[in-house]
Parts: C-alpha cells; structure tokens; sequence
C-alpha cells in the first residue's frame, strides 16, 4: 500500500515537528499507540476529569497541532483523548487508501479506539473531516457529540481565492504560502500561529495532501449533536451548511463570531463551553 510520504527523510521530519510539539506542551500527558481496525493510531491523553473529550482533527491536522484546543479542555476539568487520524499526516499509520474512501471504515476506526480507552460514556468533538468521522460512528459510548465546521453534509465552497491559495502552498511550499492559505481559513485580522504556518509547510513538502470527505455515513444514535461552524468559514459558510444540518441531523447550526474554518484554535474556549450539555450559550447562538 502507498505511503502519504513523499520520502522516508520527510516523514521522519514531520514525526520530529509532532514529537517536539507534544514534547513541549507543559501539560503532563501520555502518549500510546493502539490498534485500531489494523491501522496503528497515536493517542495522546491528557488531563483528569470525570468527563472524557475525544478530540478528532480535520484533514492535515492531528493531536500535536491542536494543542492549544487541548490546553484549554485539560483546564477546564476534562480528560481529552487527542488522536491521529490514520492516513493524514502525524504519528498514526502513514498508509494511503487504508478506508478504501468509505466514511464508515473511520466510523468503525474511531468506535475501536474508543473502546480502548474508555469504559464509560465519552463526549467526542470533532473537526471538519473529523466531524465527519465523528457522525460514522456508531459507538454507543458516545453519549455527547460536538461538531466543529462539519465536513460529509454539504459540498465545500471554493472561491478563487482559496483556490489560488492551496495551488500556490501544494506546488511551492514556502512559509508565506502556508500563512497565505491559512489566513484564508481563520477569520479577518487573525494571524496564523508560527507553529501552524510551520506544520502546513511541512504537510505540503513531504506528503501527498488528502481531499475533502465524501458524504457521512450517518449513525443511528438518538443523539441530536451540537453543531457549529465560523460566521466567516470561507469552506463551510454558515447559509451554505445550516440547511444540510437541519435537513440531515435535524440540528440548528451555531454561528461562533470572530472565527473562520479554524474555529478549534481562535475560539477554543466557547468550544469548551458546548461541552457542559447546557446548549447554546448566550454570547453566539445561532
């Protein structure tokens, strides 16, 4: 099976930037690799509360460029699960094709690693392509579920803009195209984190960047999820996404202020808010 690496040196590169992230996140942790539907899969688990948040991150993205996500989930009383999703860059399983592009092969996968480290009901926030795993698992521990700028429902909107953005940062990799393309998915006037502009450089010189996902096989849980998505998401705009959520998931989508695609780093904390089970708060309902 093919690798997403372009190069064993270039895998080892972004194994190293992922290591020396977590290695410098100063909230303790552990990290494990576990099996799940025959794909090895990074964890990373942090904090002690009652409560236990699995986080899965959208395309390109994993447990060691959400930490600041983490960081405020840990601080306010939950256990949080971070996992790489296999087949995307990080420290899972760098193999290509291993869900022969079915959403319900990553719905199975993220019910396998649930069952591994929780025996009790978990709550599961998901991002964009993660979101989209997030919606195909049909794990009965999952008794909350979040999800962030919901990929699976609707198609992405590409504007030229971000068109010419993701061209110029997959065919010539560079510092200012990655912070060019990520500006473009955060919210007017929020510059990139350096760690994230770092990360997508590297994402675009060794490996082969994944597309969107394709439709999400819906579970069949009683759970009406919380749904959310950035007043300023130039991929999943909130007048293009609300009518998929609520003629598929039967749910209202929340508008965050103030935030773009990337809503799990400018606005973690409201994310951490949704959590409580109280709904909406007042500051940016829908």
């Amino acid at each position: 099976m093919d690798s997403i690496y372009r190069s064993t040196s270039g895998r080892e590169l972004i194994r190293r930037w992922c290591l020396d992230q977590l290695a410098a996140w100063p909230v303790p942790h552990e990290r494990k690799t576990v099996t799940a539907k025959g794909a090895q899969t990074h964890t990373v688990l942090a904090g002690s509360g009652a409560t236990t948040v699995v986080f899965v991150p959208g395309t390109n993205f994993n447990a060691a460029a959400s930490l600041p996500l983490a960081t405020v989930l840990t601080a306010t009383g939950y256990r949080v699960l971070l996992v790489d999703v296999p087949g995307q860059p990080g420290l899972s399983s760098g193999e290509r094709g291993l869900s022969g592009g079915r959403l319900s092969w990553y719905g199975e996968w993220l019910s396998e690693v649930i069952e591994t480290i929780s025996s009790e009901p978990v709550a599961v926030m998901g991002h964009s392509f993660g979101a989209a795993i997030a919606m195909s698992s049909h794990s009965p521990r999952i008794n909350r579920l979040v999800l962030v700028s919901p990929g699976g429902l609707t198609r992405l909107r590409l504007t030229p803009t971000v068109l010419a953005a993701s061209a110029a940062w997959f065919l010539r990799p560079a510092p200012s195209r990655s912070a060019r393309l990520l500006r473009a998915m955060l919210a007017p006037g929020h510059p990139p984190r350096d760690e994230l502009v770092d990360w997508m450089t590297l994402v675009a010189r060794h490996s082969r960047s994944s597309g969107a996902p394709n439709a999400a096989t819906l579970s069949t849980r009683s759970i009406t999820p919380l749904v959310v998505t950035g007043e300023h998401d130039v991929f999943l705009p909130p007048r293009r996404l609300g009518p998929a959520v609520r003629g598929t998931l039967g749910a209202e989508l929340g508008v965050v202020s103030e935030a773009g695609h990337l809503v799990v780093d400018e606005r973690p904390e409201y994310l951490a808010s949704l959590l409580d089970g109280g709904g909406w708060p007042a500051p940016t309902s829908p």
